[in-house]
């Protein structure tokens, strides 16, 4: 894995210069790359990064699935934010199609963890207006840290009930059957979860993005065409005016390109 351009706390000005040796980037190395920003003392605030892949042909996924168009880099990469992060926010539908498991306790960011005052791994907070999930699977019933169900006040009260028997926990972040993504960033927030990570699906994705909520896009370009009309990684409505972001690193593996970009 090469670095492209430099890792930085301030908005960088890339301009082409001599990259770094060309070897596989340590777990710690990784975590020192994509750490969150140091909250502001006194004034702690959530900051939500998304995870996402995509070919050079804008799909997010092949066969409804992003595994086929991600590599043995990118599931580094994905570790490392599920190790940094407090919690993980998935959009229901992502959960049904990519079989979401708990996050996973790791011996290489237990020191990291436990510095930061984090459990010992990242809860799942699951974007769901409906409740329509299988709480027979690992996600309900084995967690290392109870799964966060965020949906609407209009949510039906047995399924509310069910979740709940289930361990899941649930949180109300919409006056109806929805969920307002500024809202669902809040409640988390007020759990004392402000390193939010989320991982799709594309859907939620353009929900964060036009609530404006989103600081942070990690994004995978995979060397790789699938034609076809799969999603990109947002979708969608489209905003009134493009938002800017800013390249803040780009690591390159294989002819994987690996970009961190900040809200401007």
């Amino acid at each position: 894995m090469r670095r492209l351009f430099p890792v930085t706390d301030q908005t960088p000005a890339p301009t082409p210069g001599p990259v770094s040796e060309d070897r596989e980037w340590s777990l710690d190395e990784l975590a020192e790359a994509y750490a969150y920003p140091e909250p502001v003392p006194g004034e702690p605030r959530p900051w939500l990064r998304a995870n996402m892949v995509s070919t050079l042909d804008g799909a997010a996924q092949h066969d409804g699935r992003s595994q086929p168009i991600s590599t043995a880099a990118d599931m580094r990469i994905f570790g490392t934010l599920r190790g940094l992060a407090d919690v993980v926010v998935v959009g229901a539908e992502t959960v049904r199609q990519e079989g979401y498991r708990p996050a996973r306790a790791r011996a290489e960011f237990a020191g990291r963890r436990e510095a930061a005052g984090q459990a010992s791994a990242a809860a799942i907070a699951v974007v769901t207006a409906s409740l329509d999930l299988d709480l027979s699977l690992p996600l309900f019933t084995s967690p290392l840290v109870p799964t966060l169900l965020l949906t609407g006040a209009a949510a039906a009260p047995d399924k509310v009930a069910a979740a709940e028997k289930a361990g899941a926990r649930v949180l109300i972040a919409g006056d109806g059957m929805g969920v307002d993504p500024a809202r669902a960033v809040a409640a988390l927030a007020e759990l004392g979860h402000t390193r939010l990570l989320t991982e799709g699906g594309p859907r939620m994705l353009g929900q964060f993005i036009a609530a404006g909520v989103l600081d942070e896009l990690c994004l995978t370009v995979s060397p790789m065409l699938t034609a076809g009309g799969a999603q990109r990684i947002a979708g969608g409505p489209s905003i009134p005016v493009p938002q800017r972001f800013a390249l803040v690193s780009l690591l390159e593996e294989g002819g994987f390109l690996f970009g961190r970009y900040r809200r401007s």
